[in-house]
């Protein structure tokens, strides 16, 4: 069993799972180990050469904001089939496994 991952911002952790994928050094969790509450959908995307195109969310914690501080692509090329419907962090975002 892989040992517990947490994301936390804003001093409150916002994710939890054993079942992370690491891909280039980032945690990429279950996107349903994610406290719903904080994600909010932005319009922002981006291009990997090899994984395809990103979509972000931003992080909502307490009044304060994270912008495009998450990311997830809904539909990953096959190379990186194994982070679909899984999210990462970046911005601050402590992760810790």
């Amino acid at each position: 069993m892989e040992d517990m991952a947490t994301a936390r911002w804003n001093d409150r952790i916002i994710a939890s799972s054993d079942d992370t994928v690491v891909v280039e050094g980032n945690h990429y969790f279950p996107l349903d180990s994610v406290d719903p509450d904080v994600l909010k959908p932005s319009g922002h995307t981006s291009v990997c050469p090899w994984k395809g195109t990103a979509n972000y969310f931003s992080l909502q914690v307490d009044g304060a904001e994270n912008t495009d501080a998450a990311w997830y692509y809904a539909e990953p090329k096959e190379a990186a089939a194994q982070i679909k419907g899984r999210v990462a962090f970046w911005k601050g975002v402590e992760i810790t496994a």
